[in-house]
């Protein structure tokens, strides 16, 4: 059988990143930038307000108190976007809203609780300190600062910082398009009636919520039955539309296992067994014109999510430019005695969760069967066996792979 890290090697000398695209910048989010960004301007551009309140000479309120309040006129109403301001003289002041752009001379800023709010004249209660709640130019962000470098993921505060500094348009390495298949005559969309003999198709769900959360586009195609000419006329249509494909199911050595024979008409694919529970037989490759890279993986859901894990979803993460490839890891302390097949590297569900020291408890959920739905939606995290180890202990240390999107 061929290791999971040859396997995963193969896959990821395989897989390119996808060409950088010039996209509006809301269809940026979720991209991987592919510039430096520079800002063209400070921020904030211009000292400003930072309460609503009375612009004043600090000098000119030192001595302000609740007993002996002092009087200044109100020569101007200054609002947030007012492009006419001025300056104000000593003995002076201006009311003014947050985010108004400062006077000139004005040196600190009374909020309004501590005066009488007065518009003509207004009485101030409490000294300022000289620059008290003002925003100075380019505190925040000098001009000709990169903001943001190439190879930066664009969440929302990300695409917010490029909005500020003008740009309606960046460019970044797209989110790949994904296209999930589940084969096999006996699968029923949900919501049909089920016959004996028959099961719901989960897996094609599974796959592309999980493309999803890896960072792609993807698209889900309800169950093909065991039809060579359907499977092998749909791969061909969806290439139009995809930069990765994922088959699950039809990959044994089963008499109805048609992916095998569909995909040696149609491309380059390497059928494999690998040293690995769950999830032995793989395939991976590529088809049609474009070459583009196609995964077929077992139909069991805990071996397809299995799989998706441990080799799509490094190659969803590497098409789009992510600096980090794989799942975060952990050492945890085991709860409950494993055993693992000798010569596979296991993958089993577990709840990890954080000891009181620090550390993390690791604990197995139920038996590790591969048909064993129902405990997986309760996993947050994959205990991971290596290959020569057949046991371990309760209260050993073990590496587990956490599972982002789950809830402790």
């Amino acid at each position: 059988m061929k290791r999971v890290a040859d396997h995963l090697s193969d896959i990821l000398e395989t897989i390119r990143p996808l060409p950088a695209l010039d996209v509006q910048l809301l269809d940026a989010h979720g991209c991987v930038l592919t510039e430096d960004v520079v800002a063209p301007w400070p921020l904030p551009q211009f000292d400003n307000s930072a309460m609503d309140g009375y612009a004043v000479c600090a000098e000119d309120v030192a001595d302000a108190s609740e007993d002996e309040p002092v009087e200044l006129p109100v020569v101007a109403d200054i609002a947030a976007g007012d492009t006419q301001v001025s300056a104000i003289g000593p003995g002076l002041s201006a009311r003014i809203m947050t985010g108004a752009p400062m006077p000139a001379r004005a040196d600190a800023i009374v909020p309004v609780e501590h005066t009488d709010g007065g518009t003509a004249r207004v009485w101030i209660s409490s000294p300022a300190k000289l620059g008290a709640h003002i925003r100075r130019a380019g505190e925040d962000v000098n001009q000709g600062d990169v903001v943001l470098g190439a190879g930066t993921y664009l969440g929302a505060a990300q695409v917010g910082l490029l909005a500020a500094v003008g740009r309606d348009r960046v460019v970044v390495r797209p989110k790949p398009r994904v296209v999930v298949i589940s084969t096999g005559s006996e699968l029923v969309e949900p919501g049909h009636p089920v016959a004996l003999g028959q099961i719901t198709d989960s897996n094609s769900f599974t796959l592309t919520s999980a493309a999803r959360e890896a960072g792609a586009i993807a698209y889900r195609i309800p169950p093909v039955s065991d039809d060579p000419d359907r499977l092998l006329g749909l791969i061909e249509d969806q290439l139009v539309r995809a930069d990765l494909v994922i088959t699950t199911g039809g990959v044994s050595a089963g008499a109805y296992d048609v992916v095998k024979e569909v995909l040696s008409q149609l491309g380059t694919v390497a059928f494999e067994q690998v040293a690995m529970q769950p999830g032995k037989p793989q395939g991976f490759g590529t088809v049609g014109e474009e070459s583009t890279p196609i995964f077929t993986l077992p139909g069991n859901p805990v071996s397809a999510f299995v799989s998706f894990e441990v080799f799509v979803r490094p190659a969803i993460r590497k098409m789009f430019g992510a600096t980090r490839l794989h799942r975060p890891s952990v050492k945890a302390v085991l709860q409950q005695t494993m055993r693992s097949p000798d010569g596979r590297r296991q993958f089993a569900r577990a709840r990890l969760q954080p000891a009181s020291d620090g550390t993390y408890l690791a604990t197995p959920l139920g038996r590790q069967e591969s048909h064993r739905i129902g405990d997986l939606a309760y996993a947050n995290s994959l205990v991971v066996v290596p290959e020569h180890v057949t046991e371990v202990a309760a209260g050993q240390v073990v590496d587990v792979m956490r599972l982002e999107h789950r809830k402790d």
